[in-house]
């Protein structure tokens, strides 16, 4: 694969979403950023996808580097960088499909936010995790902060901000921020296995019961929007062939109506 900016590939229900500047450590440009934004725009606006994919190329690497956060040289032209970067990760969490990270290297500074911001993460072991904003100088911007307590809780969000510390992914496996985490022989099967699971899901259920988690975590519970959202699947064709698949014993054909 050539490198340049995050490719966008469409593979029926699913989209995966590949970093591609391997020799860069898939460190992130602002042409690589407003590329992805683009992306998340296109998967939102296709209803047949149910599920996005974030990957990387990590080819010709000597240790895997999934990403190593915003292109540091960057920083020169553009000192606000770090606030137009947050727009990623926050449309990446509020992306209509669930979205899965497919954790193939260590992961450094902004690139983690991006991580916490997938709904699942199949990690790979023996890999590592930095968040190296305060020996930078850098307050990192808020809603980034929000998803490390959110998904880490504080002490644990303390040592990755303040103690700079290098996290082995084994380490961070009991705070739950990975649906898998194996060998690297065994990634790509749980990676299709998880994969499998999520399409095999009632898709407007699923992309319902996300967007209300996310917002019940954000603090913006809202239960009438969540009652709405509960009355649309009772009424919708999806629960009608699930309870009548589950009566047949057999595997539902959801169609996201």
């Amino acid at each position: 694969m050539n490198e340049g900016s995050p490719t966008l590939t469409l593979n029926g229900s699913t989209a995966t979403l590949t970093l591609r500047r391997p020799s860069l450590r898939n460190s992130l440009t602002d042409e690589d950023l407003n590329t992805l934004l683009g992306h998340f725009e296109t998967i939102n606006q296709n209803a047949d996808i149910r599920v996005a994919v974030l990957r990387a190329d990590t080819a010709g690497q000597k240790q895997p580097v999934f990403s190593a956060g915003y292109h540091v040289g960057g920083f020169d032209q553009a000192p606000m960088a770090p606030l137009f970067f947050e727009k990623i990760p926050e449309a990446l969490e509020r992306l209509r499909p669930v979205t899965l990270c497919a954790l193939n290297g260590s992961v450094y500074g902004g690139a983690t936010d991006l991580v916490l911001a997938c709904d699942f993460t199949v990690a790979q072991r023996g890999l590592s995790w930095r968040m190296p904003a305060c020996a930078l100088g850098l307050h990192y911007y808020p809603s980034g902060l929000r998803r490390y307590v959110s998904r880490m809780g504080l002490q644990a969000s303390k040592r990755a901000f303040l103690l700079g510390q290098s996290l082995a992914f084994e380490d961070l496996e009991p705070l739950g921020l990975f649906e898998a985490l194996v060998d690297a022989d065994n990634f790509e099967a749980a990676l299709t296995q998880t994969l499998q699971t999520l399409n095999s899901m009632a898709p407007l259920a699923l992309s319902m019961t996300k967007k209300s988690l996310n917002e019940i975590a954000a603090g913006l519970y809202n239960e009438p929007a969540l009652k709405a959202r509960a009355r649309q699947s009772v009424l919708s064709q999806d629960f009608t062939e699930g309870r009548n698949a589950f009566a047949a014993r057999r595997a539902p054909q959801f169609t996201g109506t």
